[in-house]
């Protein structure tokens, strides 16, 4: 390793511990921690309105779901189409303890934490469930099986009293150490609780992915039957990647739940599950980063369309309805497109941006 902490002049490890290293040098560390601060500190320094900070939480727990579905698509090279509802499971979850005790019994309100972790706990138990049939089918006989599984969902969900058949279930508001948070505050107090747990998890991944079960994950990706004969077992992998994103789809539809505070069909079905396979593939399959860039492009790229429908309908007649035909186009338009020319997604950019600060000017 080279002596000095703070610029890379080479790949120098001489032991495996190094090689697992979160930082190779202080300063990507002191980058990192600089970055952390500035997510922290910009909503204190530059207030936003609910309605930027609702879309910026949306975003949130996008990311929180896409890493959940990289785990299993982008690493263990499993299609999922079910992916909404297993974010689905986990905020239904919470919305039963609030159809059973009430919305506002002191569970639900004061014990939040432990709820969604509940929820993520749920989601990867149903997610080992659906894992159950990569045993013996892979592909596309395993992605009938996700979509099944979203039928499923859908139908109970739709049909099912004690869920209100698919209508909006209300959650109450949650109290923090300072009190009950407020209508004026919820927005920006669950930015930092999904900031905080966005981060969390992302570090998980990254210590997953250097441990032996996450190079199961890539080993069964690129060859199950290589994998088998090295002395891993790709059936059991498979599961655990299917309940890993379970946990993490779990967490989000929590999340969605309390910052929604309520719980409603339309917001998990299979059109969800496709939008979060774009995230997927726009971001990069099989990178952390990915997972990071893929909802924030797919967001921002409805946000745009939306800004772009409502000044197009002031010169076009209504019959046209240019919304409604617009926004399925560019997302369709924008999938292609990536999987044509771009197929390892925005996070290749990264990679490639990430490279030439590395050798400019000359530092090796």
């Amino acid at each position: 390793m080279s002596a000095n902490s703070w610029l890379a002049t080479g790949n120098f490890n001489t032991d495996y511990k190094q090689e697992q290293r979160t930082f190779y040098t202080s300063l990507d560390r002191s980058i990192f921690v600089i970055f952390l601060v500035a997510l922290y500190a910009w909503p204190l320094l530059f207030p936003m309105s609910n309605k930027n900070m609702f879309v910026i939480d949306n975003i949130l727990i996008a990311i929180v779901a896409v890493m959940g579905l990289n785990l299993v698509t982008g690493f263990a090279g499993l299609i999922s189409i079910g992916h909404a509802a297993f974010v689905g499971i986990g905020a239904y979850t919470v919305a039963s303890f609030c159809t059973v005790i009430g919305q506002n019994h002191i569970i639900v309100t004061h014990m939040w934490p432990v709820l969604i972790i509940l929820a993520g706990g749920v989601g990867a138990a149903f997610g080992g469930l659906v894992g159950l049939p990569a045993f013996r089918l892979k592909h596309l006989y395993l992605a009938i099986a996700t979509l099944s599984f979203q039928m499923i969902f859908q139908w109970i969900i739709n049909f099912m009293s004690f869920f209100n058949q698919g209508q909006t279930i209300s959650v109450g508001r949650v109290f923090w150490f300072t009190g009950k948070v407020g209508r004026k505050d919820h927005y920006l107090f669950w930015y930092f609780v999904i900031l905080t747990i966005v981060i969390l998890l992302g570090f998980g991944i990254r210590n997953l992915l250097k441990t032996r079960y996450g190079r199961c994950l890539i080993a069964v990706r690129d060859n199950d039957r290589a994998a088998d004969a090295m002395g891993m077992n790709p059936g059991l992998t498979k599961v655990y990647a299917f309940a890993l994103a379970g946990f993490f789809a779990g967490v989000a539809g929590a999340l969605h739940a309390y910052v929604y505070r309520g719980v409603g069909f339309e917001s998990f079905t299979l059109h969800e599950s496709v939008y979060y396979l774009a995230m997927a593939i726009v971001g990069g399959l099989g990178t952390l980063n990915g997972s990071f860039w893929g909802p924030i492009a797919i967001k921002y790229l409805d946000l745009q369309v939306e800004h772009l429908s409502e000044f197009a309908g002031q010169y076009l007649p209504s019959s046209m309805n240019l919304a409604t035909a617009l926004k399925p186009f560019t997302f369709g338009l924008v999938i292609v497109l990536f999987l044509m020319f771009e197929p390892r997604g925005i996070a290749n950019w990264w990679r490639i941006v990430k490279s030439y600060t590395k050798l400019w000017p000359f530092r090796y």
